[in-house]
């Protein structure tokens, strides 16, 4: 497996920032975070809580005074910003960012910027690409565990995570079943005199067996939907 990209947090501002992206880091298997110069100090006491258990994320988290100290030893360092600010680089999306640091020789490192102005310009400069998410341009905000779980997650879907685990459904009734209930239906329906005119209903008993062949019911649901009908019939008028 590929080594993983380290996260940079470039001045972060608040302890719950910095908490919640190392949430959101840990959530798709990443554990190296490295702040830059963060304005209230570290540790903080406001980031153990909003991290909500990601407490190894912030137990290995490195602090640094400058970016050239937290990226000397990078390869690849990707800036993620909205704003190209001048520079001409490669602007990847997340995933075409992610793609490329799994297939990288050497570290890579994702650069995030301060909440509230995000990454100067000298900031960006530094990286090999920017990164930014294809977003709607009337409200192009994200907050920083936002911007964190999109690049995390992108890289997680090379590194063979395990799937969220299946729900195990009934397999469907066999045909004979199906067309049980249908037939059953069709004999309350004609007892309705739900099929009228007489000339369409044909045409109505294709669109209801239509209907009801679509869903792939289970046996289970079928004896279900077959005691409702013979509640119907056993009604009085």
């Amino acid at each position: 497996m590929n080594q993983a990209p380290i996260i940079v947090l470039v001045r972060p501002q608040l302890g719950e920032n910095i908490g919640k992206a190392a949430r959101a880091m840990l959530n798709f298997g990443l554990t190296e975070m490295r702040i830059v110069n963060p304005r209230d100090g570290w540790p903080n006491p406001s980031a153990g809580p909003a991290a909500a258990g990601a407490d190894i994320v912030l137990e290995r988290a490195r602090i640094f005074d400058t970016l050239a100290e937290a990226t000397a030893d990078v390869s690849h360092i990707y800036a993620t910003t909205v704003r190209k600010r001048g520079v001409t680089k490669a602007v990847l999306t997340p995933e075409a960012a992610a793609n490329e640091i799994v297939h990288a020789q050497g570290r890579s490192a994702i650069l995030f910027g301060a909440e509230r102005s995000g990454l100067e310009t000298d900031e960006v400069a530094v990286a090999r690409s920017i990164i930014t998410v294809p977003i709607n341009p009337e409200f192009g905000s994200l907050n920083l565990a936002q911007a964190v779980i999109l690049c995390a997650y992108e890289w997680s879907k090379h590194q063979g995570l395990e799937s969220p685990p299946k729900t195990e459904l009934d397999p469907p009734a066999p045909q004979e079943e199906l067309d049980g209930m249908i037939d059953q239906l069709f004999g309350l329906l004609d007892q309705r005199n739900f099929f009228y005119p007489p000339e369409r209903t044909n045409a109505t008993r294709l669109t209801l067996r239509n209907l009801l062949t679509k869903p792939g019911w289970n046996s289970l649901e079928l004896r279900t939907l077959r005691g409702v009908w013979s509640s119907f019939r056993d009604r009085r008028s």
